[in-house]
């Protein structure tokens, strides 16, 4: 049986997020020493790392809860997993053109800087205005951040 101070250092996971996996029902309740300390299966290392990796690869607690559901019964199709990780892929995808829109509009507004007074800086001033970021190129006009909360800017 692994503590849950043991059982973190060897998944490399923090003890709290181990008690919120527990909480959430990721992971199995410990159970409880005589002294109530947390006590876990060594089979709860290769889960919570299967957890920690999938975190790692940006899947969201949903797509690893039906996950470890299909980790669970492994005589179904992995049709299923397949489609998780295609979903998660596209998510991806879409965060990398995301990411490159933001890196261009950055490498602009530094471009533009004049290196003057903070009056005449193009940093600050299209910070102070998102229109002044937009490319024609962006869907309707929204800035690379189109799928986000504007409420940042």
């Amino acid at each position: 049986m692994l503590s849950i101070g043991k059982l973190g250092r060897a998944a490399g996971v923090k003890v709290p997020t181990i008690r919120y996996y527990e909480q959430i029902g990721l992971l199995s309740p410990a159970t409880r020493s005589e002294g109530n300390q947390r006590l876990y299966a060594p089979e709860t290392l290769s889960r919570l790392a299967f957890i920690r990796h999938a975190r790692d690869l940006g899947f969201p607690l949903e797509a690893i809860r039906d996950l470890l559901a299909l980790q669970d019964d492994p005589h179904q199709p992995c049709a299923a997993a397949d489609a998780i990780a295609q979903a998660q892929l596209q998510a991806v995808n879409r965060r990398i053109s995301q990411l490159n829109a933001l890196r261009c509009e950055l490498e602009k507004m530094v471009a533009q800087c004049a290196h003057g007074s903070v009056g005449e800086c193009r940093v600050i001033e299209v910070l102070g205005n998102h229109d002044l970021c937009l490319h024609p190129d962006h869907d309707e006009g929204h800035g690379p951040l189109a799928d986000h909360d504007h409420a940042s800017h």
